[in-house]
This record gives structure tokens, sequence and C-alpha cells, in this order.
């Protein structure tokens, strides 16, 4: 009995763990993206037009919407891209194939193949190829009008809903490609050199060679986040409270920026957190943030705008800041004291941040943590390491 019952266990999908929060957001997704498809569609149509208002395929294309916003069967493109080109294509094949059994393995199979040349695969778009074929007279009549309404204005409302709900409820959608390298150069981040590569991972999907479900750059984040944890644990679990500098020099948004450039050079340091009484942490200051604002062109020229110059002539004061808040970076991140420091590996590595403010419960500045204390912990920690197995 308890061999069977492992046997047929094994054909269940090995699924990810799933909160009750996201099965409930899923499923009200799914609503309030169907239930607005119907609706503005009877609107823009008319609920007396011949055609279907909604067509069955956009109850498959929710569930990928709303279930599995990651994945890239769910994006844009595959979704407008995937419906329209099935639909005219299971339109095409019932116009010139007569056999409707026929027509519909055809419209199916050539919708697939289109969908993989043009990136953009969607499995409803081949129940959307079908029902072009096997929908009735009244879909048979309207011909290339079906690619139009409904499928089209269904494909394009459902998806505007996902958008909106999405985002609103804390799932990012689209899912785009990673930035390029801050830095602007054509280095890798230094996160992606050692280790998993992307490079690997894309010449193990190729040597593959399915469909896989989900995109290699998610793949890319799973595999980084998973050696985050495990070098957590192997760093016996340093946090930010252990390394970060406690006496922490701040100035406030309204100081003139003589004070703040004065505090820098004077405590040889790169960086201000900008506080206030009733806010705390409310952005940084850093000796970028001043070359930024230099009055230098790229060239090394003295940049003067045409405001700046007709100012001038008749008298105005220059137009130029003068205080913290005028210069300073808003959105600034920041830890707590119990922030493990391997999490701070990639916003440092990869972002080129140098200084992460550390904060307590009420926003307040209790520490901040550089680049050298965060190289200086991992060495110590490496170096214990060794020293233990030897």
């Amino acid at each position: 009995m308890f061999k069977a019952s492992a046997f047929f266990r094994r054909f269940l999908p090995s699924l990810a763990p799933i909160s009750h929060w996201e099965r409930l957001r899923a499923s009200c997704g799914a609503l309030v993206g169907v239930l607005s498809t119907g609706f503005i569609s009877t609107v823009a149509v008319g609920a007396d037009a011949s055609l279907p208002l909604l067509i069955a395929p956009m109850g498959a294309s929710a569930v990928l919407l709303f279930a599995a916003p990651s994945s890239p069967l769910a994006q844009p493109w595959s979704i407008l891209g995937g419906n329209v080109v099935s639909a005219t294509v299971g339109v095409t094949c019932a116009l010139l194939i007569p056999n409707p059994v026929v027509a519909a393995a055809i419209a199916v199979a050539l919708a697939i193949g289109v969908m993989l040349v043009l990136g953009c695969l969607h499995p409803p778009s081949g129940a959307v190829a079908l029902t072009a074929v096997l929908g009735g007279p009244v879909i048979r009549e309207a011909g290339y009008a079906f690619v139009l309404s409904p499928v089209a204005i269904n494909s394009l409302v459902i998806l505007t809903a996902a958008l909106a709900f999405n985002n609103l409820t804390g799932r990012r959608y689209p899912h785009l490609a990673p930035a390029p390298n801050p830095h602007q150069t054509h280095d890798p981040v230094p996160s992606q050199r050692l280790g998993v590569v992307p490079e690997d991972l894309q010449a193990v999907l190729a040597q593959y060679g399915e469909v896989v479900d989900v995109s290699p750059d998610e793949l890319d984040a799973f595999i980084h986040q998973a050696q985050t944890r495990a070098f957590t644990r192997r760093s016996g679990e340093t946090t930010c409270a252990e390394i970060m500098s406690r006496d922490v020099l701040t100035i406030e948004p309204q100081a003139p920026l003589r004070k703040a450039w004065k505090m820098l050079l004077e405590h040889r340091i790169k960086a201000l957190p900008v506080v206030t009484e009733a806010d705390g942490l409310v952005g940084i200051i850093t000796q970028t943030d001043f070359m930024k604002h230099a009055t230098l062109t790229p060239d090394g020229r003295l940049q003067v705008g045409l405001c700046e110059r007709i100012g001038n002539i008749i008298g105005l004061p220059a137009k130029s800041p003068r205080v913290v808040s005028d210069i300073m970076t808003r959105r600034v991140q920041s830890a707590v004291p119990e922030t493990m420091i391997a999490k701070l590996v990639p916003p440092m590595a990869d972002m080129g941040l140098h200084h992460m403010p550390v904060v307590d419960a009420d926003n307040r500045v209790v520490g901040i943590v550089t680049q050298s204390d965060l190289i200086a912990a991992l060495f110590q920690r490496r170096l214990d390491a060794v020293q233990e197995v030897a």
C-alpha cells in the first residue's frame, strides 16, 4: 500500500509552496480580470453584437496572468501576440480547409509553430485557434473580424487589468529583462562573475532544448538568492549590528552645502545620512552628489545655460543648489541592525552602493555600513573558517 501511494505521488506536480494570501490574490485577480474584460467588451462592442463578447480561452489566460505572472508565457507580448496570431491562423485555416477536424488540427499546429518563431508562446492561444475553426457559424461568417473582436479586445482588456491588479497587490508585472550594468560597461556585475553565471544557465537551457516555464533571468535570481542563503549559514549569520559604525555623522536637509562639504573633508568620509527630527532618515548626500551638480560639462567647460545667461544680464541671482535637500539622494536604501551582511552584498556589489545606513524601527539612524566594513567582515569570517579547519 505504501509503495503504491509513493508511486502515484510521483505524478503530482512539484509546485513551490504558495501562501494563503497568494491563493486569494490570484483568485480575486481572475475575478477582476474576467469581469472587467466582459464588461468593457460589452460596452465597446455592444450587447447586441453577433459575435461572442468573451471567449473561453480568456479563462486560461487569466490563470497565467494572475496565478503565474512571472511566467514567460504570461508576459504582454505572449498574450497579445499569441492570441492575435493564433486567431489569424485559425480563421485562415477555417476559410481554406473544408474539413473542420483537419482545419482545427492544422490551425493548432501552425499556431504553435508561429508562436515559437515569434517568441510569443501562450498556451491559451491554442484554444483561440481552435475556437476560430470550431466556434460555430457566427464566427466563421465573421472571418478576420473575429481577430479584432473579440480576440484582440479581450486580450488587451485582460492584459490591462493584470497590469493594474498585479502591481497594486505587490506582484511586479510585466517581468522585464534586468537592467544593464549600472556603470554602463560590458562587464557583468560582480555577483555574476563567479559561481553560476548567466552564460552557464543559457548553455544548460540550450542543451535541455525544451520549453521551460521560467525565464533565465528569474532562474538566475533564484539561484543567487539560494547562494545568499547558503552563504548566510556559512558566515555565521553576522548582522549589520556587529560590523556597523555607530558614531554616525548626520546632517539636516536645510543645512548649507558648504557645511556638508566641510564635514566630508574634515572627517575623511564620503557620505552623510540626511535626517529630520520628525521623519528620521530622509536621504543621503555623497561626494558623487556634489560631482553631479558641479558646474562643468563632461568636456571640462564651464556650464552656463540660456536662462542663467539672461539672469546674469538683467541682474537676477544665480539659481544654483544651496542646501543639502537640493542635491541629496532621496530614495536611499537602508538596513536594520538584524539584517544579515550577506544580504548587503548584491546591492553594494552590483548597484555600486558604497554606504548602507542602518535604521531602527522608528527610521532613526543607528549606524552605517560601508564597503570597507563589509569586506573586512567577510575576510575575517573567511580567516576564522580557515583557522578552524587547520
